[in-house]
Order: structure tokens, then C-alpha cells, then sequence
């Protein structure tokens, strides 16, 4: 509506006191009492406010001031109810207001706000309503398009032509207000499920209102996740708070912070291959989150000269041997969804860094396997907290003790980083100043402290002494763009041990990570058989029988990975000192390696590994019927499969 056509309508509605006094003069008294009439029957009949009453938002219901034509909270649209009474008869418009004026013109001004209506007429709400040829959705008789999809109304017959007009302003308000309904809510239900756009439209509902289904639904039918909203599609959705143009999934879940959908999303859209990810994790979720209260509940505080926050038990993950048992299809459709093939890949070839010795990978059981890692950010907590207990850190648990480790014992860490730095600088012949070291010192302070950040050595080997126990990290030298470009050196790979703990507070076990395109992946063994142990190292083992997986301290050269700061002493001999944190060995074939105790599994990971193989062991069961299903699957869910899936 113009600004004109407003101040038109408000000029016809109801007429100052000014303007009935020039018509009282020109036109005679019939006049006053007809302009009277209108603005009583037009206050009581739309209830209208005085013009200085605020209006409210249908959308989010803030109470906006009578001039402005868009909600201040949410930018939607001023609602023309109150605004002009004129538009709400079906084939009606405002009035202009005209110069010539008398008891005529005052009448049918009038005429649209009568209330009454001839007998035999039929409201608003009994009419038939006409169903839209392209999307199905039922419009009200007068609506020349659909209010869906904006498609053209058919061609109407004789009869509808003639329909009655609704009987009275109540009818019309009733049918607008449900037509307004109906409209908020077009993008929630379909008749048409299999369209792939509505799927994709209920896609977007499900991530603000944290269905998960409705994404799954709209992956599943081959559903592009990097689809982005256009803006006929937000006009549909009628969300102005909640959508915009250009807006994807992804978009949307890190807006309404959907840290499950977000997962699925980026699974699907980079890291480990094409393929969607099905980590045990994300087959049993609420056993997931019952691990992560659990590891929550096990930091400690130690108080003291060294205050470092720390995990009071040692837990390490590993692959179940069941895997074995499957057939090879499933063992292969297994591994696509839950390994980083690329990640694999770039750590097994050209100059190998994993699974270079026979030896360890054949003889003694010893083969590691990169597990998927979101790329949401903390990959590298992420991958810690896989590799000991099969889960992401969702919570931010070892986030948080990160930081809080590096704010409470941060006098014992700068002492311990700023001489290896001043050690490393001064190979290169530079000596950095001490104002230097300070503010690269805070703003690695401030990355701890930021989820999603990207971490450093520093905090790798923060993470070692929360953990309580060796890291190895088993890294690219030098990190490339997607290009193939050389975009600088990485020196994450080493051996990070908590020399600042008392040794015999430690295990001696060490966990594993891969890292490649600056993303960090946790490495992690199949569950070895006792047998395994047959094959004997020069060095005795342990007598308590527990499982062991030998994990290589050298490169493919045969040369001690670095070992990250140390002091000038420990440098000296700096086997001497892996051999003191880490339980190594040599074994016949003369490789250094180090021993991870591979403990019982604990109640809920034995659990949840159990509820993801079951869903192999019935693609299995499956695909020894007369009827083998598709392999390819893309359901997250833990409930048995069902006639739609």
C-alpha cells in the first residue's frame, strides 16, 4: 500500500474535526452525523487502537510504534488489518479521498464497513476453497495466486464468478487470520514428500527446530548439503528472524548451535571421502553423552606448585576384533564410514609415517587406523577424546581444561615453552626479545580459551598432562593447499610427554594422532587377540596379560622422532628419556617402539561400540537373503531398519 493510499484510507476512516466543519459548511448537517457514524461503527466493528497505541508483531510479538511499517525486533511486516479496514472486502480499495463530498459520497464510503449482509449469503468460511494445481496447497476462493508457491489461480466458471461475498468484517477477519496460519506454516507439511524442494525446505525447519529426521530425509534423496536459500524460499518459509537469502544447512546449524546436524552436514561435505560418516558415536548417541558426563566428572584439580587440571582414570579405544568376523562387503562399507581415507592415505604413501613396519603391522597386530574427525573445529581435543574414549568432544570438557590449565599453571608452562622457543630461535641464529615471547605467549593463552580456534605445540603438550600420559603425533612436515601449494611447515610431529608431572603419576601408555592438512585424526589399533603376543621382542613384556599395541618412536629412516620441550640437559640424551615416560621396547626387527596397554573396555563404550556393530551384523544377515539390499545406507539411527529406510 502507497503512503497516499494510507493517508487516504485514515483521511476516509475517520475525518478530523477540521475537515467536518468544511463539510458541515458546503454540505449541510447530514453530513456531520454521517461522518459521526463512520468512526463510531468503524472503532467498534475493528476494534481498532487510537493512533498513538503500538502494534504488535505476529511474528515475535514486540510491540513496535504506530509509524513504522516493519517490526523493529524481526523486520516483518506491518499486518494491514488495523491499518485499512478497506482492503479486508474481497474486490475493495481504499477510497481516495476526493474534493467533492455530500451525503452521497459519505454513503458509499460507508457501504464496504456494513456489517450486515442479505440473507441467503454465505460467510467467508464456507467457501469452497481451490486447490493449487502445482503444489496442492487449498486457497481461499478470491486469492488470484496461490499463497504457497505464488502460482497463477485456474481459470474460474460462471459459478465462481458469482459466489457470494463473504457476510460480514468477522467472517473477514476470521478467514484472514486463518489464512495466516495456514501460511506460517506451509513449510512443515507437504502432500508431496518426495519433492525433493519441499524435502528441502523441511530440511531447513528441521535444523531450527532441531529435527534431525528432515535432514536426514533430505541427504538421503541425494539432497546437496551446500544448497543455499533463495529468496522466494524465505518468503515461503516466512521466518524472517530465522532465515535469508544465501543461508545453507550448515549456515543454519551454526546459527541455532545443532551440533549433531552440523556433524552430518560437514561429514557429507568434506574430510574422509564422499560418502556420509557413521561413527559409534553417532549411532548411540545418548550413550555418546553418557561418555562425556562421564569423562566431565573425572577431571581433577592438583593443587600445589604445579595447579594443572587432570583426568583421574586412563581409558584407551580401540577397534573391536568383531570387525573380522563380517563379510567383506560390510567390512569395506564399514571402513568407508568411519575411517579418513584421505586422512589415511597421505600418512601410508609417498614417505610413509604409519604402517611402514611389517613387522608391527603384520606380526604383532599393530596396524593403526585413522578415524573421521568433524571439522567443526578443536580437532585436536576432538581427536584426543577419540582416541581414549571413542567420542568427540562435544562439551568441550578437554577444551576447557586446557585452558584452565595453561590460566592456573601458566608460570611452570612459560618457563618450560619460552626456553624452548629460545632454543629453537637460536639454531636459526635469532634471538627473540622477551616482549616477543610475551604477546605470543597471550595469544596463545587467548586460543585456548576460544572454541574452534586453532591450536599449537604448545597445546598438544598442555593436553599430554591433562591426559596424564605420552602423545604421538605422526605428521606432514609441511601442510598444502587443496592446490598442491606448499603453504609452510607444520613441526607437529613428535613425541609430547608431561615432564612437568612426577613420572610415576603418569601411564606410560601413549595415545596416537595423525595429522594431515592441518587437521588432527586420532589413531587407533584393532582390538588385537591374546595370540598376538607370541611374537616376542627382544625386551621382556609386562607379565600381567593384558593386550599390546607396539607404536613406532622412529621414522621409516629409523631416526627418534622429535621429542618436543626439552631442556638443553634432556636433550642430551633424548632416548633415555622416552624410554623413562613411555614403556618402549625394541623389537626382533630392531624397531623402537612404544607399548599402548589396551585395557578392558569400559560398560558404556562396550556398549555403544555394540549397538554400531550390530547394525553391520544385520547388513549382513541381509545380504545373505534372496534379496540383498543396497550397502549404501545413510540413516544415523540406532532403531532397527525400517520398510522406508
Amino acid at each position: 500500500m502507497s503512503e497516499e493510499q494510507d493517508d487516504g484510507s485514515k483521511k476516509s476512516a475517520s475525518l478530523s474535526s477540521a475537515e467536518a466543519s468544511s463539510v458541515d459548511a458546503e454540505c449541510g448537517a447530514h453530513v456531520n452525523a454521517s461522518t459521526n457514524i463512520s468512526q463510531t461503527n468503524l472503532t467498534q466493528m475493528t476494534g481498532a487502537a487510537p493512533d498513538n497505541a503500538k502494534w504488535q508483531c505476529e511474528m515475535c510479538t514486540y510491540e513496535n510504534f504506530p509509524l513504522s511499517r516493519k517490526c523493529t525486533m524481526c523486520r516483518s511486516p506491518k499486518p494491514s488489518l488495523g491499518e485499512d479496514i478497506f482492503k479486508l472486502q474481497d474486490g475493495a480499495s481504499a477510497l481516495p479521498l476526493q474534493d467533492t463530498c455530500g451525503a452521497e459520497s459519505v454513503a458509499e464510503r460507508l457501504k464496504p464497513l456494513r456489517i450486515s449482509s442479505p440473507q441467503g449469503q454465505a460467510s467467508a468460511s464456507s467457501m469452497a476453497k481451490w486447490s493449487c494445481g502445482t503444489c496442492t496447497f487449498e486457497n481461499w476462493p478470491r486469492s488470484q495466486k496461490c499463497a504457497m508457491c505464488g502460482a497463477t489461480a485456474p481459470p474460474r466458471t460462471h459459478s465462481d464468478l458469482h459466489a457470494p461475498r463473504p457476510a460480514g468484517i468477522n467472517d473477514i477477519c476470521n478467514s484472514q487470520n486463518s489464512s495466516i496460519h495456514e501460511v506460517d506454516n506451509n513449510g512443515r507439511r507437504s502432500k508431496r514428500r518426495n519433492n525433493t524442494d519441499w524435502m528441502w525446505l523441511q530440511a531447513c525447519l528441521g535444523v531450527v527446530e532441531g529435527d534431525a529426521r528432515c535432514v536426514d530425509a533430505y541427504l538421503a534423496a541425494g539432497g546437496s548439503p551446500a544448497r543455499a536459500l533463495t529468496a522466494p524460499e524465505v518468503a515461503l518459509l516466512n521466518r524472517a528472524s530465522a532465515f535469508d537469502p544465501g543461508h545453507t544447512l550448515v549456515h543454519l546449524a551454526i546459527r541455532f548451535q545443532r551440533q549433531e546436524i552440523l556433524s552430518t552436514l560437514l561429514s557429507r561435505i568434506s574430510g574422509g571421502g564422499p560418502g556420509l560418516k557413521r561413527s559409534p558415536s553417532y549411532v548411540a548417541p545418548d550413550l555418546a553423552s553418557a561418555i562425556r558426563r562421564h569423562i566431565a566428572s573425572c577431571i581433577r584439580h592438583k593443587k600445589g606448585n604445579f595447579p594443572c587440571r587432570y583426568i583421574n582414570e586412563i581409558c584407551t579405544f580401540s577397534l573391536p576384533a568383531e570387525i573380522d568376523e563380517l563379510p567383506a562387503a560390510i567390512q569395506e562399507q564399514l571402513f568407508a564410514e568411519l575411517l579418513d581415507k584421505d586422512a589415511q592415505q597421505t600418512l601410508e604413501t609417498d614417505t610413509p609415517l604409519i604402517n611402514w613396519s611389517c613387522e608391527l603391522t603384520v606380526n604383532l597386530g599393530s596396524r593403526l587406523y585413522a578415524l573421521w574427525n568433524r571439522s567443526a573445529g578443536d580437532c585436536l581435543p576432538d581427536a584426543l577424546c577419540q582416541a581414549a574414549y571413542g567420542v568427540f568432544d562435544r562439551a568441550n570438557v578437554l577444551r576447557a581444561a586446557l585452558a584452565d590449565t595453561l590460566h592456573h599453571a601458566h608460570r611452570s608452562f612459560y618457563a618450560r615453552w619460552q626456553a624452548w622457543e629460545r632454543l629453537q630461535a637460536s639454531q636459526l641464529q635469532y634471538a627473540p626479545e622477551e616482549s616477543q615471547l610475551r604477546a605470543e605467549w597471550s595469544r596463545l593463552l587467548a586460543a585456548a580459551a576460544r572454541p574452534g580456534t586453532a591450536l599449537h605445540q604448545l597445546h598438544v603438550f598442555a593436553l599430554a598432562h591433562v591426559l596424564r600420559r605420552p602423545v604421538l603425533v605422526y605428521g606432514v612436515d609441511v601442510v598444502n593447499s587443496f592446490r598442491g601449494e606448499a603453504l609452510g611447515y607444520a613441526r607437529f610431529q613428535g613425541i609430547y610427554l608431561p615432564l612437568l608431572w612426577d613420572a610415576e603419576f603418569c601411564s606410560k601408555s601413549p595415545l596416537c594422532l595423525g595429522y594431515t592438512r592441518g587437521h588432527f585424526s586420532a589413531l587407533v589399533p584393532l582390538e588385537p587377540y591374546s595370540h598376538r603376543h607370541d611374537y616376542i621382542c627382544r625386551e621382556q613384556q609386562d607379565e600381567d596379560g593384558e593386550d599390546m599395541i607396539f607404536l613406532p618412536l622412529t621414522d621409516s629412516e629409523g631416526k627418534l622422532l622429535p621429542v618436543h620441550f626439552l631442556t638443553c640437559d634432556e636433550m642430551a640424551d633424548e632416548e633415555s628419556v622416552v624410554r623413562r615416560w613411555t614403556c618402549a621396547c625394541v623389537t626382533e626387527g630392531g624397531v623402537l617402539a612404544a607399548r599402548q596397554r589396551v585395557h578392558a573396555r569400559p560398560l558404556l563404550q562396550a556398549q555403544m561400540l555394540e549397538e554400531w556393530l550390530n547394525h553391520y551384523r544385520r547388513l549382513a544377515q541381509q545380504t545373505r537373503g534372496p534379496f540383498p539390499p543396497r550397502l549404501q545406507t545413510a540413516e544415523f539411527s540406532s532403531d532397527p531398519d525400517t520398510d522406508e529406510e
